[in-house]
């Protein structure tokens, strides 16, 4: 059934937005409608009649080095009504490599197109429930894919570029044409200007990228599951996180033109991105965090809590430098993986997506704005709200690991173990989180846990987290992993199972209007869950012979001590009273980080050991969250249960249609 996005509250960015607002209302209302402001955009425009156009805009690339600068295909859908009466609009621009590749959205939909090349239909509801409220509709084949000119670079300069190109073409900064080689020129006179990127994945991560480089004429971004930095894609700390690099990816998504004219661009990626993990000028260049300073945008974004495909670093570190530079922010965190909000809470996104482009694209005060940062999902289906993200109250508080009454069983308290206590494991690389959280209370040789006694209070941690490890390794190279485990039992999303934590069922709901060509009606989903004992909710990862430096690995001397500090993925989870909190140091985590070259023993230094956790209220609220805390139970053989172990994911961020 086709909705509305109900009661818009805007809310203004700037005065300057404030004092066009209800100009815009009235500019955008039908003819003959009342000059009022307006709180929310409706659907007044005809979209079976709207204009669909392409156009190839000048990127000022030549990618493929043919001696002629790149043009990327822009494949539009607008009203035709504002046109005819003289009224510019602003757009939405989704730009994507998986228009004819992979698809997009959990049904995997493609561009179609008809006879004169204009398309048919474009994937998602965006055109569908947008282009009758006013907006235009563009989508963007980044270079090198589909009908674009081009090679691919995953997350460089061209890719980029292509997007910031069009941004600037509907600014009148740059030139476009009617044909992919002709001459004749294409003007956006019908637009004013205004951009909201959009996009799951690699589409999101594009908004991220372009975002940065602080282009006029983009006054809001919405990332879903988006990448800020492709290093820490492909590694972590110089532990790689998959068997192969960008070059992989680019020849994935490439058109088979591109991938015949692109050797030179797949050769730089392959040597530019050594297995090493060094952090070489490549990965600089694909480091958005590094230039979030030139954010103007303002960021919607969202992400799921178990995303162990473009996982929840990520969002955590965007997040903190858009923090730093006042960058006005909304965030949605689910228990899902890598899921699209349409596919989790499909009416409230709706009416929030609506709401936001309807404040920052259309200067509607429609309070969205003031209205609490942050919607966390709490259990399945069952969400709650912060005022900001992290609450006010999070403190930076360091938990000691200490021994316990059997080996690899230790505690977990505010109190450092005395000098000289050691815990020693092998690493496995056939085992992984799963593993080691199922046999907690156990002994076993490829792990060390430690863990608080139940606690009396509810344990709220909300950000991103560190774990200082001071190792000695018995081999000349090794990995090591930190997770931070609920030990107690709950209901959850199953993100490890297909679907990553939905269901999708055969019944339709209607988002938009439509035409033969292009349905707004998609399949219902429903949240899969699964009963648990333990729930890992945050991660982290490195390769120790990145000691002295994040940027650059050396080899390890057996016997010797070397301190590293583990960056553990951003994460908002309450443990409930009477569960328990476990930190579980091990080496290769399978499937979620590849091995080292050697099988190596690691003996940790407990008093040099630190984990340092942004808990709500502070050191005092673990104090009397532990307080009174019954005693825990002795070791015992008992294995609990959890989610399926990680399955191993092709690095594709969003390529497989989700």
């Amino acid at each position: 059934m086709p909705i509305r996005a109900r009661g818009t509250r805007l809310t203004c960015r700037s005065l300057v937005v404030a004092a066009s607002a209800a100009l815009m209302a009235m500019t955008l209302a039908p003819t003959g409608a009342q000059s009022t402001p307006l709180r929310e955009s409706r659907p007044v425009y005809s979209y079976e009649n709207a204009i669909r156009e392409s156009v190839w805009v000048d990127t000022r690339l030549d990618g493929d080095g043919d001696g002629r600068t790149d043009r990327v295909a822009v494949d539009i859908v607008r009203p035709r009504e504002p046109a005819q009466q003289g009224r510019k609009i602003p757009v939405i621009m989704d730009a994507s490599p998986y228009y004819s590749c992979c698809g997009r959205g959990n049904e995997s939909q493609k561009k179609t197109y008809d006879a004169n090349g204009n398309v048919v239909q474009m994937p998602l509801y965006y055109d569908n429930f947008f282009v009758p409220r006013g907006y235009a509709f563009v989508g963007v084949d980044l270079a090198g894919t589909n009908r674009s000119d081009g090679c691919v670079d995953v997350g460089g300069r061209s890719d980029v570029q292509s997007a910031k190109a069009v941004v600037d073409w509907l600014n009148g900064r740059a030139r476009g044409y009617t044909t992919r080689t002709g001459s004749e020129r294409a003007r956006a006179g019908w637009s004013n200007g205004d951009t909201g990127m959009i996009g799951k994945s690699y589409d999101g991560t594009i908004a991220n990228g372009v975002a940065a480089t602080g282009v006029e004429g983009l006054k809001t971004i919405v990332p879903i599951a988006a990448i800020s930095s492709w290093y820490d894609y492909y590694f972590a700390k110089g532990a790689p996180l998959y068997d192969s690099g960008p070059e992989w990816l680019s020849d994935y998504v490439e058109s088979p033109e591109a991938r015949a004219r692109c050797q030179a661009v797949q050769k730089r990626l392959v040597d530019e991105a050594p297995r090493s993990g060094d952090l070489t000028g490549l990965w600089s260049e694909r480091d958005y965090v590094r230039t979030a300073d030139n954010v103007r945008a303002s960021v919607l974004a969202v992400h799921g809590m178990q995303d162990l495909n473009v996982r929840t670093k990520h969002f955590g570190q965007w997040w903190d430098a858009l923090a730093d530079r006042g960058v006005e922010r909304k965030i949605w965190l689910s228990q899902t993986g890598h899921v699209d909000p349409f596919d989790f809470r499909r009416a409230e996104w709706t009416k929030t997506l609506h709401r936001w482009f309807d404040h920052y694209l259309l200067g509607y005060d429609n309070g969205i704005d003031r209205e609490p940062m942050a919607d966390i999902e709490r259990a399945p289906d069952r969400w709650t709200t912060d005022r900001v993200w992290p609450p006010p109250a999070t403190g930076t508080t360091s938990l000691r690991p200490g021994k316990g009454t059997a080996a690899g069983v230790g505690t977990l308290a505010l109190t450092p173990a005395p000098a000289g206590a050691t815990e020693t494991f092998t690493d496995d690389r056939t085992l992984d989180e799963t593993d080691w959280a199922a046999a907690i209370d156990t002994s076993t040789p490829a792990k060390a846990g430690f863990l608080t006694k139940p606690l009396g209070r509810d344990l709220r941690i909300s950000g991103s987290s560190k774990v200082t490890i001071t190792a000695t390794p018995s081999t000349t190279s090794a990995h090591l992993s930190a997770v931070l485990v609920d030990l107690g039992p709950d209901t959850i999303r199953d993100y490890a199972a297909a679907g990553e934590g939905i269901t999708t069922l055969t019944d339709r709901t209607c988002w938009g209007a439509s035409t033969p060509g292009d349905s707004p009606c998609f399949k219902e989903t429903k949240a899969r869950t699964a009963a648990v004992d333990y729930t890992v909710f945050s991660r982290g990862w490195a390769d120790l012979g990145n000691y002295a430096s994040d940027a650059k690995g050396r080899p390890l001397t057996p016997g010797t001590a070397y301190t590293i500090t583990l960056d553990l993925h951003a994460s908002d989870h309450v443990v409930p009273a009477g569960h328990r909190l476990a930190l579980i140091v091990g080496g290769t985590d399978r499937d979620l980080i590849d091995p080292p070259a050697s099988t190596p023993t690691l003996t940790l230094d407990l008093a040099r050991t630190s984990a340092k956790l942004p808990i709500v209220g502070g050191a005092p609220a673990f104090v009397r969250a532990t307080a009174g805390s019954t005693a825990s139970a002795a070791p015992s053989q008992s294995r609990l249960s959890g989610v399926a172990e990680p399955r191993r994911i092709h690095p594709i961020p969003g390529g497989s249609g989700r």
